[in-house]
Protein backbone atom coordinates (compact mmCIF):
# COMPACT_ATOMS: atom_id res chain seq x y z
CA UNK A 1 0.00 0.00 0.00
CA UNK A 2 1.67 3.35 -0.78
CA UNK A 3 1.10 6.07 1.66
CA UNK A 4 -1.47 8.07 -0.59
CA UNK A 5 -3.43 4.66 -0.49
CA UNK A 6 -3.01 4.97 2.92
CA UNK A 7 -4.42 8.41 4.12
CA UNK A 8 -7.31 7.86 1.23
CA UNK A 9 -8.06 4.90 3.35
CA UNK A 10 -8.12 6.72 6.84
CA UNK A 11 -9.80 9.15 5.82
CA UNK A 12 -12.92 7.82 4.19
CA UNK A 13 -13.24 4.73 7.21
CA UNK A 14 -13.21 8.22 9.20
CA UNK A 15 -16.76 9.20 7.83
CA UNK A 16 -16.39 12.16 8.85
CA UNK A 17 -17.95 15.33 7.38
CA UNK A 18 -14.45 16.97 6.30
CA UNK A 19 -13.77 13.94 3.68
CA UNK A 20 -17.08 14.77 1.60
CA UNK A 21 -15.84 18.46 1.64
CA UNK A 22 -12.57 17.33 0.54
CA UNK A 23 -14.05 15.42 -2.63
CA UNK A 24 -14.51 18.37 -4.77
CA UNK A 25 -11.03 19.56 -4.81
CA UNK A 26 -8.57 19.51 -7.48
CA UNK A 27 -6.64 16.71 -7.28
CA UNK A 28 -3.65 18.05 -5.73
CA UNK A 29 -5.25 19.89 -3.03
CA UNK A 30 -7.19 17.11 -2.22
CA UNK A 31 -4.05 14.90 -1.93
CA UNK A 32 -2.69 17.84 0.43
CA UNK A 33 -5.53 17.92 2.76
CA UNK A 34 -6.14 14.48 2.77
CA UNK A 35 -2.97 13.54 4.07
CA UNK A 36 -2.75 16.36 6.37
CA UNK A 37 -6.27 15.10 7.93
CA UNK A 38 -5.02 11.62 8.19
CA UNK A 39 -2.23 12.66 10.39
CA UNK A 40 -4.66 14.87 12.56
CA UNK A 41 -6.69 11.25 12.74
CA UNK A 42 -3.55 9.46 14.04
CA UNK A 43 -3.06 12.07 16.94
CA UNK A 44 -6.38 11.98 17.76
CA UNK A 45 -6.03 7.92 18.24
CA UNK A 46 -3.24 8.21 20.44
CA UNK A 47 -5.56 9.46 22.86
CA UNK A 48 -8.94 8.00 22.29
CA UNK A 49 -7.43 4.41 21.76
CA UNK A 50 -4.54 4.49 23.88
CA UNK A 51 -5.37 3.48 28.08
CA UNK A 52 -1.63 3.72 29.24
CA UNK A 53 -0.98 7.60 29.76
CA UNK A 54 2.62 6.81 29.94
CA UNK A 55 2.16 5.16 26.61
CA UNK A 56 -0.01 7.60 24.94
CA UNK A 57 3.02 10.38 26.19
CA UNK A 58 5.64 7.76 23.91
CA UNK A 59 3.55 7.57 21.02
CA UNK A 60 3.25 11.42 20.90
CA UNK A 61 6.68 11.97 21.44
CA UNK A 62 7.59 9.62 18.61
CA UNK A 63 5.51 11.46 16.34
CA UNK A 64 7.10 14.83 17.37
CA UNK A 65 10.19 13.07 15.98
CA UNK A 66 8.40 11.90 13.18
CA UNK A 67 7.54 15.87 12.60
CA UNK A 68 10.96 17.08 12.74
CA UNK A 69 11.94 13.77 10.03
CA UNK A 70 9.35 15.42 8.13
CA UNK A 71 10.80 18.96 7.74
CA UNK A 72 14.59 17.95 8.01
CA UNK A 73 16.75 16.09 5.41
CA UNK A 74 15.05 12.68 6.16
CA UNK A 75 11.93 11.09 5.39
CA UNK A 76 9.32 10.18 8.13
CA UNK A 77 8.52 6.30 8.70
CA UNK A 78 4.90 6.93 9.51
CA UNK A 79 2.78 6.92 6.21
CA UNK A 80 0.49 9.90 6.83
CA UNK A 81 3.59 12.24 7.11
CA UNK A 82 5.30 10.21 3.87
CA UNK A 83 1.96 11.62 2.13
CA UNK A 84 2.05 14.81 3.59
CA UNK A 85 6.44 15.82 3.09
CA UNK A 86 5.03 16.16 -0.66
CA UNK A 87 3.02 18.99 -0.20
CA UNK A 88 4.72 21.20 2.70
CA UNK A 89 6.95 23.28 0.62
CA UNK A 90 3.58 23.96 -1.75
CA UNK A 91 1.39 25.05 0.93
CA UNK A 92 3.40 26.77 2.59
CA UNK A 93 2.90 24.46 5.73
CA UNK A 94 5.46 24.56 9.10
CA UNK A 95 6.66 22.00 11.48
CA UNK A 96 5.02 24.38 14.34
CA UNK A 97 1.71 23.99 12.86
CA UNK A 98 2.08 19.67 13.28
CA UNK A 99 3.23 20.58 16.42
CA UNK A 100 0.81 22.29 18.25
CA UNK A 101 -1.76 19.73 16.93
CA UNK A 102 0.26 17.28 19.27
CA UNK A 103 0.18 20.02 21.90
CA UNK A 104 -3.33 20.02 21.56
CA UNK A 105 -4.11 16.47 21.90
CA UNK A 106 -1.26 16.01 25.09
CA UNK A 107 -3.88 18.21 26.50
CA UNK A 108 -6.16 15.73 26.38
CA UNK A 109 -4.06 13.45 28.41
CA UNK A 110 -3.20 16.12 31.13
CA UNK A 111 -6.11 17.69 31.30
CA UNK A 112 -10.10 16.76 31.67
CA UNK A 113 -11.82 19.71 33.09
CA UNK A 114 -11.17 23.43 32.29
CA UNK A 115 -12.52 26.03 34.32
CA UNK A 116 -14.01 28.63 31.72
CA UNK A 117 -14.42 29.51 28.44
CA UNK A 118 -11.34 31.07 27.93
CA UNK A 119 -9.11 27.91 28.93
CA UNK A 120 -10.96 25.64 26.44
CA UNK A 121 -10.26 28.17 23.62
CA UNK A 122 -6.55 27.65 24.15
CA UNK A 123 -7.12 23.82 23.61
CA UNK A 124 -9.82 24.29 20.86
CA UNK A 125 -6.72 26.85 18.78
CA UNK A 126 -4.13 23.90 19.41
CA UNK A 127 -6.92 21.13 18.11
CA UNK A 128 -9.24 23.48 15.44
CA UNK A 129 -7.96 26.35 15.04
CA UNK A 130 -4.70 25.46 13.90
CA UNK A 131 -6.05 22.42 11.76
CA UNK A 132 -7.95 25.31 10.04
CA UNK A 133 -5.40 27.53 9.46
CA UNK A 134 -3.46 24.73 7.57
CA UNK A 135 -6.73 23.66 5.67
CA UNK A 136 -7.11 27.06 4.53
CA UNK A 137 -3.68 27.33 2.92
CA UNK A 138 -4.26 24.19 0.99
CA UNK A 139 -7.57 25.16 0.06
CA UNK A 140 -6.02 28.33 -1.74
CA UNK A 141 -6.03 31.39 1.06
CA UNK A 142 -4.91 34.51 -0.78
CA UNK A 143 -5.94 37.37 1.68
CA UNK A 144 -4.36 37.10 5.01
CA UNK A 145 -7.54 37.97 6.70
CA UNK A 146 -8.78 34.29 5.79
CA UNK A 147 -6.11 32.87 8.34
CA UNK A 148 -8.52 34.92 11.19
CA UNK A 149 -11.75 33.51 9.72
CA UNK A 150 -10.04 29.76 10.09
CA UNK A 151 -9.10 30.10 13.32
CA UNK A 152 -12.63 31.05 14.14
CA UNK A 153 -14.11 28.56 11.87
CA UNK A 154 -11.80 25.98 13.23
CA UNK A 155 -13.13 26.80 17.22
CA UNK A 156 -17.00 26.63 15.85
CA UNK A 157 -16.37 23.18 14.54
CA UNK A 158 -14.59 22.17 17.61
CA UNK A 159 -17.70 23.67 19.89
CA UNK A 160 -19.86 21.65 17.72
CA UNK A 161 -18.05 18.01 18.46
CA UNK A 162 -17.98 18.96 22.24
CA UNK A 163 -21.59 19.35 21.97
CA UNK A 164 -21.95 16.32 20.36
CA UNK A 165 -19.53 14.03 22.20
CA UNK A 166 -20.71 15.06 25.85
CA UNK A 167 -21.71 11.41 26.32
CA UNK A 168 -18.45 9.88 24.70
CA UNK A 169 -16.32 12.07 26.68
CA UNK A 170 -17.82 11.61 29.75
CA UNK A 171 -17.18 7.55 29.66
CA UNK A 172 -13.60 8.53 29.16
CA UNK A 173 -13.91 11.09 32.20
CA UNK A 174 -13.66 14.27 30.22
CA UNK A 175 -15.65 16.78 30.41
CA UNK A 176 -15.06 19.72 28.01
CA UNK A 177 -18.06 21.75 28.94
CA UNK A 178 -16.40 24.89 30.84
CA UNK A 179 -16.67 24.65 35.23
CA UNK A 180 -18.08 27.73 35.54
CA UNK A 181 -20.87 27.10 33.01
CA UNK A 182 -21.85 23.78 34.48
CA UNK A 183 -22.47 25.84 37.60
CA UNK A 184 -24.47 28.58 35.77
CA UNK A 185 -26.60 26.05 35.14
CA UNK A 186 -26.66 24.08 38.22
CA UNK A 187 -25.45 20.99 36.36
CA UNK A 188 -22.66 18.68 38.13
CA UNK A 189 -19.82 16.59 36.70
CA UNK A 190 -20.76 13.55 38.25
CA UNK A 191 -24.14 13.87 36.50
CA UNK A 192 -22.58 14.61 33.06
CA UNK A 193 -19.80 11.20 34.29
CA UNK A 194 -23.20 9.64 35.00
CA UNK A 195 -24.70 10.14 31.50
CA UNK A 196 -27.50 11.59 33.61
CA UNK A 197 -28.56 8.06 35.19
CA UNK A 198 -28.15 8.84 38.28
CA UNK A 199 -30.26 12.19 37.99
CA UNK A 200 -32.77 13.97 39.94
CA UNK A 201 -36.32 14.79 37.89
CA UNK A 202 -34.77 18.23 37.44
CA UNK A 203 -32.03 17.27 35.47
CA UNK A 204 -33.66 17.23 31.81
CA UNK A 205 -34.68 20.54 32.47
CA UNK A 206 -31.04 21.66 33.90
CA UNK A 207 -29.04 20.22 31.37
CA UNK A 208 -31.32 21.19 28.43
CA UNK A 209 -30.52 24.66 29.55
CA UNK A 210 -26.66 23.92 29.79
CA UNK A 211 -27.01 22.54 26.02
CA UNK A 212 -29.01 25.09 24.03
CA UNK A 213 -26.78 28.07 25.86
CA UNK A 214 -23.67 25.67 24.13
CA UNK A 215 -25.48 25.58 20.44
CA UNK A 216 -26.32 28.94 20.83
CA UNK A 217 -22.75 30.32 20.95
CA UNK A 218 -21.31 27.71 18.70
CA UNK A 219 -23.90 29.01 15.65
CA UNK A 220 -22.77 32.14 16.83
CA UNK A 221 -19.16 31.22 16.12
CA UNK A 222 -19.99 30.32 12.63
CA UNK A 223 -21.68 33.42 11.83
CA UNK A 224 -18.67 34.99 13.04
CA UNK A 225 -16.63 33.19 10.98
CA UNK A 226 -18.45 33.82 8.03
CA UNK A 227 -17.97 37.30 8.99
CA UNK A 228 -14.72 37.37 8.85
CA UNK A 229 -14.34 35.31 5.30
CA UNK A 230 -13.11 37.75 2.44
CA UNK A 231 -15.02 37.64 -0.65
CA UNK A 232 -12.26 37.26 -2.84
CA UNK A 233 -11.29 34.20 -0.85
CA UNK A 234 -14.91 32.93 -0.55
CA UNK A 235 -14.60 30.61 -3.70
CA UNK A 236 -11.47 28.87 -2.53
CA UNK A 237 -12.46 27.95 0.70
CA UNK A 238 -15.44 25.99 -0.40
CA UNK A 239 -14.48 23.31 1.22
CA UNK A 240 -14.95 25.06 4.89
CA UNK A 241 -17.72 26.19 4.12
CA UNK A 242 -19.41 22.72 3.13
CA UNK A 243 -17.92 21.57 6.26
CA UNK A 244 -19.84 24.25 8.21
CA UNK A 245 -23.25 23.59 6.55
CA UNK A 246 -22.49 20.10 7.94
CA UNK A 247 -21.99 20.72 10.90
CA UNK A 248 -24.27 23.86 11.45
CA UNK A 249 -27.16 21.09 10.41
CA UNK A 250 -25.76 18.80 12.65
CA UNK A 251 -25.82 21.32 15.54
CA UNK A 252 -29.69 21.95 14.61
CA UNK A 253 -30.39 17.99 14.68
CA UNK A 254 -28.96 17.98 18.26
CA UNK A 255 -30.77 20.81 19.23
CA UNK A 256 -34.15 18.90 18.66
CA UNK A 257 -33.54 16.41 21.40
CA UNK A 258 -29.90 17.69 23.14
CA UNK A 259 -30.47 14.78 25.74
CA UNK A 260 -29.62 12.22 23.37
CA UNK A 261 -25.91 12.85 22.84
CA UNK A 262 -25.41 11.36 26.53
CA UNK A 263 -26.34 7.70 25.28
CA UNK A 264 -25.71 7.90 21.33
CA UNK A 265 -23.97 9.95 18.93
CA UNK A 266 -25.79 12.23 16.51
CA UNK A 267 -24.95 12.76 13.30
CA UNK A 268 -25.84 12.89 9.43
CA UNK A 269 -25.87 10.07 6.77
CA UNK A 270 -23.69 10.43 4.28
CA UNK A 271 -25.38 11.13 1.76
CA UNK A 272 -27.28 13.96 3.37
CA UNK A 273 -23.59 15.36 3.95
CA UNK A 274 -23.00 14.82 0.00
CA UNK A 275 -25.97 16.89 -0.75
CA UNK A 276 -25.60 19.72 1.97
CA UNK A 277 -21.44 20.09 0.43
CA UNK A 278 -23.08 20.03 -3.44
CA UNK A 279 -25.34 22.73 -2.47
CA UNK A 280 -22.58 24.77 -1.39
CA UNK A 281 -20.43 23.68 -4.45
CA UNK A 282 -23.23 24.07 -6.72
CA UNK A 283 -24.98 26.92 -5.80
CA UNK A 284 -23.00 28.93 -2.96
CA UNK A 285 -25.58 28.26 -0.45
CA UNK A 286 -24.89 27.35 3.60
Amino acid sequence: MTPQDYVQQKAAASGSSFYYAFLFLPPERRAAITAFYAFCREIDDVVDEVSDPGVAQTKLHWWRQQVAQTFGTGRPDHPALQALQAHTSTYGLRPEHLLQVIDGCQMDLEQSRYLDYANLQRYCHLVAGVVGEVAARIFGQTEAQTTAYAHRLGLAFQLTNIVRDVGEDAVRGRIYLPVNELQRFDVKAHELLKRGSASDASFPERFGALMRFQIDRALATYDDALALLPASDRRAQKPGLMMASIYRTLLREIAADPHAVLTQRIGLTPLRKLWLAWKVQALGRL
